[in-house]
């Protein structure tokens, strides 16, 4: 059986045993036949929210928050209709601010793609600088005591607007909504203050868990304190095509997206399987080893304890270079001393939460990584097991397991969040 792994740009393909192998996709939903017309019509149709351009005047300031190059968002589809129904707004007066957290700033190439030539260059377009204190702004503790600095930009708006893509998140229960804010739009010490190691570890903050989250929580207290004006959210399929459009009041049009992507998107399985082969849901998501731990956390929640995962991700960026991720994964010799230096009392580094998922994901099972960008001693070096043959590596670990071992794939990665049923 040969299944098309969502890999790159391109795909990979890839033989499977078919009488052993289940694989599970997120339900396929058809492309809205006409996206700008559903867009414009969710903006002036909002959810508990005046339309949008009802919003708008000549001496309102606007901060627009869009998603950077990691997410597949099709900002260049949301952001000229948001800006159309803001037609009565100086383009002086606009800033579209690209919410990196500590993610690197996108290149004007990247941007260009992003969002369009004509608002790259019609619009004032700003990376956000979460490690520069001139450009954030403090407004205090939230009730949980964490820090509250965000951008200035965004702060000084009298009409801010976030755009996402939402789809299940491995900490935060689902993108989009009021992650634009934070961590999107936050500074280092809060997004270090929401990714702590006690945050990260607790069970609830998972795929798919929103209310009783505490991370997302804390997420929503952030961006409730800025008053958000108005939210724009999408759903996409495999193809990238937009699939739903939900605009209006933050809490309430994010509620009923992630509603609408949990049906899609998470899937149950009867029991565990011996090995799960996963990807990172292809370009751009799997530009680098960083974002690819999410497939692997998707995989780990219907393996089996001490069985296999094999992660297929391009990461045509590396590991990457920016952050501290890197140096954290030399910094362990196995994933277990990882796990408990980042648990250690004091312990604050950036990037130190994907590092702990990856070192927990470990924990139960072996990891493999197909990388074409990556050398082996890459891979190594990452505690992970690299290989060059996704069916042999497959079969041979078939071959250890036994005649009734089982294989799972998720093609698309975590864009399918696959669960076990409760027995």
């Amino acid at each position: 059986m040969q299944v098309r792994l969502a890999y790159g740009r391109d795909g990979l393909t890839v033989d499977f045993p078919e009488e052993r192998t289940t694989v599970i996709e997120p339900v396929y939903v058809e492309g809205l036949l006409d996206q700008q017309a559903a867009i414009a019509h969710a903006l002036e149709n909002p959810i508990n929210s005046p339309p949008l351009s009802s919003l708008g005047g000549k001496e309102k300031r606007v901060a627009i928050a869009v998603c950077d190059v990691t997410r597949p968002m099709p900002s260049h589809l949301v952001v000229p209709e948001v800006l159309k129904q803001l037609k009565d707004v100086p383009n002086e007066k606009v800033t579209i601010l690209v919410a990196t957290g500590t993610h690197r700033p996108s290149t004007r190439q990247e941007l260009e793609r992003m969002l369009g030539p004509a608002v790259l260059n019609e619009f004032t377009v700003l990376n956000h600088a979460a490690f520069e204190e001139s450009s954030l702004e403090e407004l205090g503790r939230s009730s949980t005591g964490t820090p509250i600095w965000l951008n200035r930009k965004w702060l000084e708006a009298d009409l801010k607007i976030t755009t996402g893509f939402v789809e299940p998140h491995f900490f935060a229960g689902f993108s989009g909504g009021p992650k634009l804010v934070a961590p999107g739009l936050a500074g280092i010490e809060t997004i270090m203050s929401l990714h702590s190691a006690q945050l990260i570890g607790d069970p609830n903050s998972t795929w798919g868990i929103v209310d009783d989250n505490p991370l997302h929580s804390r997420i929503r207290e952030i961006a409730r304190l800025t008053d958000v004006s108005f939210a724009v959210d999408v759903t996409i399929n495999r193809d990238r095509q937009i699939t739903r459009v939900f605009a209006g009041e933050l809490f309430e049009e994010h509620q009923r997206a992630c509603l609408f992507a949990r049906k899609t998107a998470m899937q149950p399985v009867p029991d565990p399987f011996d090995i799960v082969v996963t990807t990172n849901s292809g370009y751009p998501l799997d530009l680098n080893l960083y974002q690819s731990v999410k497939g692997m956390s998707a995989a780990a929640r219907v393996v089996k304890k001490d069985g296999v995962i094999v992660c297929a991700a391009e990461c045509s960026e590396g590991v990457p270079q920016h952050g501290e991720y890197a140096d954290i994964l030399a910094s362990a010799k196995d994933p277990c001393t990882m796990l408990k230096m980042i648990n250690e009392p004091g312990y604050s580094r950036q990037d130190q939460w994907e590092a702990q998922i990856q070192a927990l994901v470990q924990l139960k099972a072996k990891v493999y990584l197909k990388s074409t960008f990556l050398t082996q001693d890459e891979v190594r070096a990452a505690h992970l097991t690299p290989t060059e043959d996704i069916a042999r590596t497959v079969r041979q670990e078939m071959e250890i397991r036994g005649p009734d071992s089982t294989v799972c794939v998720l093609p698309e990665g975590p864009q399918t969040i696959p669960y076990l049923l409760e027995n």
